[in-house]
């Protein structure tokens, strides 16, 4: 997605457009809510989500299990792409916007493991680097509650 220049307004979402982007997210999608991923923010350039520790969710002992990890950061990239899509089509109505992410999918997925996922909660951030016409290029972040940085992510999504 293209950076703002200082004199550029930054565009923010109608709470409409919002609150149907957390139903698909959290309510629509059903493996998030298995997961227990909950959206923090959206702007159009950043989206950040939080996941709190349970016991259905370690691996190893006191660790998060690591597909948790992928997939909670796959969920994020996927966000971030619809936060980018929907800024891009700002002109159309907050529903029209939110019926344009029906073909998204991953359709490749990097995860870098730097640290053991240990903690009551974590937070998550995800950034579009690139929106083309077919691809988005994601980057993703999963951080301890302390902001420590557990692991990272890139992803490439079809948006068409």
């Amino acid at each position: 997605m293209k950076k703002q220049s200082a004199a550029e307004p930054v565009p923010e979402f109608e709470p409409e457009f919002v609150a149907g982007l957390k139903k698909i997210f959290e309510e629509m999608i059903v493996f998030n809510q298995v997961l227990g991923l909950k959206i923090a923010s959206i702007t159009p350039e950043r989206v950040m989500g939080r996941i709190a520790m349970r016991h259905e969710l370690v691996g190893s002992p006191n660790r998060l299990h690591g597909g948790v990890i992928s997939a909670s950061l796959d969920a994020m990239g996927g966000l971030a792409v619809m936060a980018a899509i929907g800024a891009r089509h700002l002109d159309e109505a907050p529903a029209q916007r939110l019926h344009r992410f029906g073909k998204l999918g991953t359709i490749d997925l990097r995860i870098d493991y730097l640290r053991p996922g240990i903690g009551e909660h974590f937070e998550l951030h995800a950034e579009v680097l690139r929106l083309g016409s077919r691809v988005a290029t994601t980057r993703m972040e999963f951080r301890g509650a302390d902001g420590k940085l557990l692991s990272t992510g890139s992803g490439a999504y079809i948006v068409s």
